[in-house]
């Protein structure tokens, strides 16, 4: 039986898709629900997965390509037994022009041993059933290249250290493409300014350290920095409106929620899923949803709707180290918040000198709705917030 694949029904914000990778190949064996290819979009990876049990008879559309949703990408012939053996009797008895063709269906351990090696594959002489190349094949093809090259390799190499020299040119990705469009966007089209402060991680340091126990136990999920950041975040945003507001044309949207987008690293680059109504979650609830977005980001997991909307960004950079930067706006947002490395360094308090774990905090803010007195104002409010968490119960 024949079965279209498709693919699937894109986001109406997405227009069209790339090909990213084919995971298998025409006549490779597969199994019911294992991903055939990956389908990239402006923000997320659609995965396509195998009806059922069977294989691809014909690729319609390779890698590269850009494809509109619920196209016909590929045919599908479904009732094959995966791993179906075949009798020696069978093998003997095939075509040179199947044993041929037989050659092609490497095993994926075969196909790596391939690639590591560099080598060309047509060389290979396979002494497994049907002709099939085997792991022992390549292994002692590459030992006899080796054995081949080793009296050449003693003489001396004048060009040597020209030759490791190489350079290789890959195509970006779609979401790199995005990226990097949204980024010279924000920098060319906004008035965009950075303020700084400092904060004293001391007193949500010692809460931590009495508390994690008991948070774990109570809650299922460890107390970190990232639920006192949203939170003291979302509480500067209640008293500084224009910096939860957005420019539309001529107009300004001041928004009555707060949407917190999470800036993430993943694999393929930098994403920033959304952490919706904060102001009625718990710390508990914070870290849980935080874990999950991290988790999802980093398993390509992440949805449209995960990524859509959001009035604010956090973005932490101390995580791989940062001292100190100043981050650029997530487009149609008014401000970023950046949150560094926490080290200690001698502050004075009350005139003695005391060795505090002190971290930096960057606003960057479009000047055009946010002024000069709320951004500092904001940052400011955020400093205390930390320093003095009794005030996040307190709404002080």
């Amino acid at each position: 039986m024949s079965i279209e694949i498709k693919v699937p029904v894109l986001p109406e914000s997405v227009a069209d898709a790339t090909i990213a990778t084919w995971h298998v190949k025409a006549g490779e064996q597969v199994t019911r629900d294992q991903n055939l290819v990956d389908i990239e979009t402006d923000k997320v990876i659609l995965e396509v997965v195998a009806p059922e049990d069977g294989s691809i008879s014909e690729f319609l559309a390779e890698e590269g390509d850009t494809v509109l949703g619920e196209v016909v990408i590929a045919k599908f012939i479904a009732g094959v037994v995966a791993g179906q053996e075949v009798t020696k009797a069978e093998a003997e008895a095939a075509t040179p022009e199947a044993t041929d063709e037989s050659n092609d269906a490497l095993s994926p351990s075969v196909r790596r041993l391939i690639a590591e090696h560099n080598i060309d594959a047509s060389k290979l002489k396979g002494t497994g059933v049907g002709g099939r190349i085997t792991k022992e094949d390549v292994e002692a093809f590459v030992k006899n290249a080796k054995a081949a090259t080793a009296p050449a390799a003693s003489a001396p190499a004048a060009v040597a250290p020209l030759a490791e020299r190489s350079e290789k040119r890959v195509p970006m990705s779609r979401l790199r493409k995005t990226i990097a469009k949204r980024l010279l966007e924000a920098k060319n089209s906004t008035a965009m300014l950075t303020t700084f402060n400092e904060v004293n991680m001391q007193p949500i340091k010692d809460i931590r350290k009495q508390y994690q126990e008991l948070f774990e136990k109570r809650h299922g999920v460890r107390l970190g920095f990232m639920s006192f950041y949203i939170k003291a975040v979302t509480e500067a945003l209640k008293r500084f409106p224009e910096v939860n507001a957005s420019i539309d044309g001529d107009d300004i949207i001041y928004h009555n929620y707060f949407d917190i987008s999470i800036a993430v690293s993943t694999p393929r680059g930098l994403v920033t899923p959304i952490l919706r109504d904060t102001d009625t979650m718990s710390l508990a609830d914070i870290e849980r949803n935080v874990r999950e977005l991290a988790l999802k980001g980093r398993d390509g997991k992440l949805t449209v709707a995960d990524m859509t909307g959001g009035n604010f960004t956090i973005t932490n950079g101390g995580v791989f180290g940062s001292l100190m930067s100043t981050p650029i706006l997530n487009l149609p947002q008014s401000a970023i918040l950046g949150m560094h490395a926490i080290k200690d360094r001698p502050m004075a308090v009350n005139g003695q000198v005391e060795i505090l774990p002190m971290m930096y905090l960057a606003l960057s803010y479009d000047h055009r709705i946010v002024d000069g007195r709320e951004s500092v104002g904001f940052l400011v409010a955020i400093k205390d917030f930390l320093e003095d968490p009794t005030r996040l119960l307190l709404d002080l």
